[in-house]
């Protein structure tokens, strides 16, 4: 029976749908199944002492594969069932599935198979469908295809097990571990098999391959491994032959990767003299809600007729008594900023040129003359300054088309009105200041509220009048000066709410950051000074800006001379921005994202961070503090939010990560409850597991 998830321990990675998966590239031993054989219960060892739970081998791993007329040698042929019997029985004491390659006869045929071992058994014997038979291969003149067998079986060292390419590997146990089999040459085909078999549900495709190498084939190996993963929605795990194979007329260089969708988890040193083993954890759930998001995955199963109808359904248990605990897979802190630094500038200029051209078609469409924003001397609307300078830049237009306000208030710092005003001139743009307390005054007075005697009432009345009154000011600026208003609010702001509804910053005719999370709009500033977009004046201002301390300024300093924070309030952004990613992107439970949060924050020293990521702002959290704002994340955002974001204006999708745009990405009632998904939470702890 398959235990729920509140059943497993919290830590464990099998509790959030995580499976371990092995490639395994061992010395080979031509024509040698004894020696190969002890290779592979080697390597099983190995595995189990990492908590693998599946575990690839190469292709005709048992016999080795440039042996030529040696497959057809009875001798050897008995050699490797021989070997297949000692492996079922070693396997009896292990956790780890094995997947091996070997040649095996049936009925006056030799067959090129994947042979599934566990626990004892033969779990079944899957053969290769395609045989390679051009340039150095010759597989046609030993190997008999396996297209077209189904519900067949084989008998191999006195074990009688499932034969086909009908078959699919499913643990009872874990839901999520459910793994096809292929074989090197089926992956190049144009028309995989295991493209059927993701179909029919198998979330991890293996691929058993020898593949000699030649010059640029391993990058051929990549592109195929991360596209099919991609296409199919699946984990895809290849294991090619390396070192000891024969070199008669071709050479071996071990390669084995692991990729996820399109991601690359893992993969193996090539050209190594020792046995390789790689390891990655496979998020099941994330591509399973993969599949729930596109109906086209649906939509081609239908088109093959099913294949779930035709798949034999191979059943085991999967119950190690030592889970691993800790993620082996790239895990990113910030899942919306560029991770890898070869790609940075190529992804930041994607994600800033997206913003800029949404700005300039929606500039051309309006019948205005002039762009209006307010500049307060933050990130969001100096980010959306420096898209709309860009914006005119491209255009053709003088700067000066850009109105930029700055409005102070009752809690306005000397330092942001500073940097607005530096950075309004640095960039050209026609620059004027409103200041709004005596208009907010009247206001509170009209109103009755206490502020107006005199007294220190910092209610959100109190924040909100003047958060409402800049905005009504830029929309009737823009109704004056013929201009449009420009949205500075950011999608962070919408996940959490933290924007005033209606005439206030949650409104405006064009949100040029509403698919921009605070994390990489922080990162965009950053990308833009170190480029060079704008003067070294703008890149000074810029810089400042970025060392400010997040704030909506509209309370006053205490008595300390602390400033309103906004992070004290709805929690750091960084994590937020984590929160909102898996929550919202990958549809993952709680429990879930709070285990992610944990495995990714709870060690400054470990892991990797963005590029040129500041040192003073690397920052580390425990499960308690995790645990604190996602809860406070979870009732903002699926609970009090959702209304503001059903009537947000316009703006441009930029990151794959999704938009709140309620005619996009994200469609939900905005009188909701967070109810079950703080239930779900209730599974995570308050303190750090013990390790």
């Amino acid at each position: 029976m398959t235990r729920h998830p509140a059943e497993r321990p919290f830590a464990s990675i099998h509790t959030h749908g995580f499976v371990r998966v092995g490639v395994a590239t061992p010395r080979a031993h031509i024509a040698d199944p004894s020696a190969n054989a002890d290779a592979v219960l080697d390597m099983q060892r190995r595995a189990a002492e990492e908590g693998i739970d599946l575990l690839i081998f190469p292709e005709l791993n048992l016999s080795t594969y440039a042996i030529d007329d040696l497959h057809l040698q009875e001798a050897l042929l008995d050699g490797v069932e021989a070997a297949i019997a000692g492996i079922v029985a070693a396997s009896a004491s292990s956790d780890v599935v094995l997947v091996l390659g070997a040649p095996l006869r049936r009925r006056g045929r030799l067959y090129n198979c994947a042979v599934v071992v566990k626990g004892g058994a033969i779990l079944g014997v899957v053969p290769k469908t395609f045989l390679p038979n051009y340039r150095e291969y010759y597989e046609k003149r030993w190997f008999a295809s396996g297209a077209g067998l189904a519900g067949l079986s084989i008998e191999v060292a006195g074990i009688d097990a499932p034969f086909g390419t009908d078959l699919l590997f499913a643990c009872r146990t874990l839901p999520g571990f459910v793994f096809h089999v292929e074989i090197c040459e089926d992956y190049w085909a144009p028309t995989p098999p295991s493209t059927l078999g993701a179909l029919a549900g198998a979330l991890i495709l293996c691929n058993l391959s020898a593949s000699p190498i030649v010059v640029g084939k391993s990058e051929d190996r990549h592109v195929l491994g991360a596209s099919q993963a991609m296409r199919t929605s699946s984990a895809y795990v290849y294991s090619a032959a390396g070192s000891g194979e024969s070199t008669n007329d071709l050479s071996w260089d071990g390669q084995g990767m692991i990729y996820e969708l399109g991601d690359r988890l893992a993969q193996t040193p090539r050209f190594q003299r020792e046995p390789q083993l790689i390891a990655a954890d496979v998020d099941t759930q994330r591509l399973h809600q993969e599949r729930l998001r596109m109906p086209t995955f649906n939509d081609a199963a239908v088109l093959s007729g099913h294949p779930e109808t035709t798949f034999r359904r191979i059943g085991f248990e999967h119950a190690p008594a030592h889970p691993p605990e800790t993620l082996r897979r790239p895990l990113r802190r910030f899942p919306y900023v560029p991770n890898h630094p070869d790609r940075l500038d190529a992804d930041c200029f994607e994600a800033f040129n997206i913003q800029v051209h949404g700005l300039v078609r929606r500039f051309e469409a309006t019948s205005g003359d002039r762009m209006v924003i307010g500049v307060s001397g933050g990130l969001d609307s100096t980010h959306a300054l420096i898209v709309a300078a860009k914006a005119c830049d491209i255009l053709g237009l003088p700067r000066t088309t850009i109105l930029g306000f700055t409005m102070p208030g009752f809690a306005t710092g000397e330092g942001t009105k500073a940097n607005a005003w530096t950075l309004m001139r640095a960039l050209g743009i026609e620059a004027d200041e409103i200041d709004i307390r005596p208009a907010a005054r009247q206001m509170l007075a009209d109103m009755g509220h206490p502020f107006a005697e005199g007294e220190p009432v910092y209610d959100i009345t109190f924040e909100n009048v003047q958060a409402g009154l800049r905005t009504d000011y830029l929309f009737r600026l823009a109704n004056q000066r013929r201009g449009f208003v420009i949205g500075t609010g950011d999608l962070s702001e919408l996940a959490l709410g933290w924007c005033t509804y209606g005439v206030g910053d949650q409104m405006s005719h064009y949100g040029v950051n509403a698919g921009v999370p605070k994390t990489l709009i922080q990162y965009l500033i950053r990308w833009t000074v170190a480029t060079r977009q704008f003067d070294e004046a703008t890149g000074e201002v810029l810089t400042a800006i970025l060392a400010t301390e997040i704030s909506p300024e509209l309370v006053p300093a205490d008595a300390q001379g602390a400033i309103q924070s906004t992070e004290s309030k709805v929690g750091p952004y960084e994590l937020n921005d984590f929160f909102l990613f898996h929550t919202m992107r990958n549809g993952a439970p709680p429990a879930k994202v709070a285990f992610l949060a944990w495995q990714a924050w709870r060690d400054v020293a470990a892991g990797h961070w963005p590029a040129n990521f500041p040192e003073a702002k690397r920052n580390q959290y425990d499960l308690a503090t995790i645990r604190l704002w996602l809860e406070r994340f979870l009732v903002r955002f699926f609970q009090t939010s959702q209304f503001k974001r059903t009537a947000m204006p316009n703006g441009p999708k930029v990151s794959a990560g999704g938009s709140l745009s309620p005619r996009g990405d994200w469609r939900a009632p905005s009188d909701g409850t967070a109810a079950v998904w703080l239930q779900d939470l209730e599974r995570v702890p308050k303190a750090d597991p013990e390790r």
